[in-house]
């Protein structure tokens, strides 16, 4: 072989081992979270039982299927005030092989208002998740990923224990029963976290350690701004898996939109690249972490 061919050969290799570093490693992008979140928007308001949540969900699994993981659904019907309603949580798993794993879980429902779309809440940890799972694809994991995608977390009246996280309450169950949640290291669950003026909320009722963990490296990566040691209890889909005995943390922020939660001003102008970025970035860096735990 020539010297001409084997410097050829060895370039076109080298490219090829870059180009798969690269795509093994693909960073976690705040702007294709946000272009997933306008899309999921784009479905207009996705309460259970509507037209359009069952558009978004075929979405969904669109999209995930060329992600490298094994989609799994939960399927049920929820008991609600409004009678039985039929929901979905969707289920991107990322196998591992220690026989442990770490759930990331957000929502994908919106609250039942007229003209309420849901940008922030709903959206963005819908369009969180699915970065989240481009990012994932072709990584080696240690632990098996879920990426969970919650059905029925908004109250389809007014929010109390029985009418609300319909989706997390059911899978947090079932998996209690199947001897998943033994398996579980922890759960991280995203809501709210598109607002351009982003400050999490100090989850007080989540897991010490996970929250503690997850501040400091906002602190490390130079986001203190973002993680204010300061807050109180918020009710989301983390606490039926804390309830069962699941390290669990809710990574929401709930100051910054409380002039537009839940109205139709939660629209997509409030949200920012940025804002997905800093979750994103920080979410990773805990994965790794809760990895190489034991």
């Amino acid at each position: 072989m020539s010297r001409i061919v084997c410097l050829a050969l060895a370039g076109f290799l080298a490219s090829t081992c870059a180009f798969a570093q690269t795509t093994k490693n693909k960073p976690f992008s705040g702007a294709a979270a946000l272009r997933f979140t306008g899309r999921a928007v784009a479905f207009g308001p996705r309460p259970d039982g509507s037209p359009a949540i069952a558009k978004l969900r075929a979405w969904l699994r669109t999209q995930l299927a060329g992600c490298g993981c094994e989609l799994l659904s939960d399927a049920f019907t929820a008991q609600t005030p409004d009678g039985p309603l039929p929901m979905e949580n969707i289920i991107a798993k990322f196998p591992g092989h220690s026989g442990r794993a770490i759930a990331i879980s957000g929502h994908y429902d919106t609250k039942k208002m007229n003209g309420f779309v849901g940008a922030n809440d709903g959206g963005s940890s819908t369009g969180f998740l699915l970065e989240l799972a481009a990012a994932l694809k072709n990584r080696p994991r240690k632990d098996d990923v879920y990426l969970i995608f919650f059905d029925g977390e908004e109250a389809v009246r007014e929010w109390t224990d029985t009418d609300s996280v319909y989706g997390s309450r059911h899978l947090a169950e079932k998996w209690a029963a199947e001897g998943l949640t033994k398996k579980l290291k922890a759960l991280i669950n995203v809501d709210m976290i598109g607002d351009r003026n982003f400050r999490l909320t100090w989850e007080i009722d989540s897991t010490d350690f996970l929250r503690e963990m997850v501040w400091d490296i906002g602190d490390s990566l130079g986001y203190s701004a973002a993680f204010p040691r300061h807050g109180g209890p918020v009710s989301d889909d983390h606490i039926p898996f804390l309830d069962a005995g699941v390290p669990a943390l809710d990574l929401i922020d709930f100051e910054s939109q409380s002039s537009f939660w839940h109205t139709p001003q939660d629209t997509m102008d409030k949200l920012a690249a940025r804002s997905f970025e800093i979750t994103g970035k920080v979410v990773l860096l805990a994965l790794e972490r809760l990895e190489n735990q034991q």
